[in-house]
């Protein structure tokens, strides 16, 4: 059984519009989108299973957009939507791995490359974390909101309140810190 084609003659006629996204959901999206993303890649191993979450859950945020009464407030409702989200996957998943005598064979693991091991990029975070906050509360405050808040010189500036060229001088200085940092020696 086929279903029938809509083309813009039989919308006209029956009436029906497609909806065309809100303005101010739009531009939230732009602003906020590659932060959201960071987000929802926290929450899967994958990066394309992390874009699908985030669309999913920005679906979710589009449809009760009207019904959002704090929009100051969407980051913390997307989050949600997003653990929300990523649960019920987790809850939904099918089990694609069974135990077996047979062991794989060592070289089809190495034939795609050697993988980075999840627990040395977690030392690494952690490392890098640490040096982050043996840093000053300014700088560490300014390197948080440029790096990993990702807001620009300029934003950051208005957010605390200051120059961008304070901005710029203090997490210049906060990097120059963190690359003397003995305990990032590894990473160099």
């Amino acid at each position: 059984m086929t279903t029938p084609v809509r083309t813009s003659a039989t919308k006209a006629a029956t009436g029906a519009a497609t909806p065309t996204p809100c303005p101010s959901f739009s531009t939230y999206v732009r602003a906020r989108g590659p932060v959201l993303l960071r987000t929802a890649r926290s929450l899967t191993a994958n990066p394309c299973d992390a874009e699908d979450l985030l669309q999913t859950a920005l679906t979710k945020t589009y449809v009760a957009w009207d019904r959002i009464e704090d929009h100051r407030a969407v980051d913390g409702y997307v989050r949600r939507a997003l653990i929300n989200t990523r649960t019920s996957q987790w809850r939904k998943r099918k089990v694609d791995e069974y135990a077996t005598d047979e062991l794989p064979e060592p070289g089809a693991a190495l034939a795609t490359g050697p993988a980075a091991d999840p627990a040395e990029q977690q030392a690494l975070r952690d490392a890098m974390w640490r040096a982050v906050m043996k840093l000053p509360d300014r700088q560490r405050a300014m390197v948080v909101l440029r790096y990993y808040e990702d807001l620009s010189e300029v934003r950051t500036a208005e957010v605390l309140g200051v120059s961008v060229g304070t901005v710029k001088s203090a997490v210049s200085r906060a990097l120059g810190k963190l690359r003397d940092d003995p305990e990032l020696a590894p990473v160099r």
